[in-house]
């Protein structure tokens, strides 16, 4: 990770902030802003795979509140995963 440029490293952990307030909304409404999107389209090269953020995408406009939450939660994990092993993710 510390290969990354501050200002790389910045843009992700930010993404990764959007999305977690997300997913903790998510059961009680849609997540589907523009925010979201941003943070999904920022992490998009640093991700070697896309399903999770486009599950992300997809969970958080459902209209069933337990399907939208067990989606974004799922889709989080996917996306933690994703970085995590393309060594843009520490904890």
């Amino acid at each position: 990770m510390a290969s990354l440029p501050r200002h790389q490293r910045v843009i992700i952990s930010l993404s990764l902030h959007i999305l977690r307030a997300a997913m903790v909304r998510s059961g009680e409404m849609r997540v589907d802003a523009v925010e979201v999107r941003l943070a999904l389209r920022c992490l998009l090269p640093h991700c070697p795979e896309r399903w999770p953020l486009e599950l992300f995408w997809d969970a958080a406009s459902q209209d069933n509140e337990i399907g939208r939450a067990q989606g974004t939660t799922a889709a989080f994990n996917g996306i933690v995963r994703q970085l995590r092993l393309a060594g843009r993710h520490e904890d």
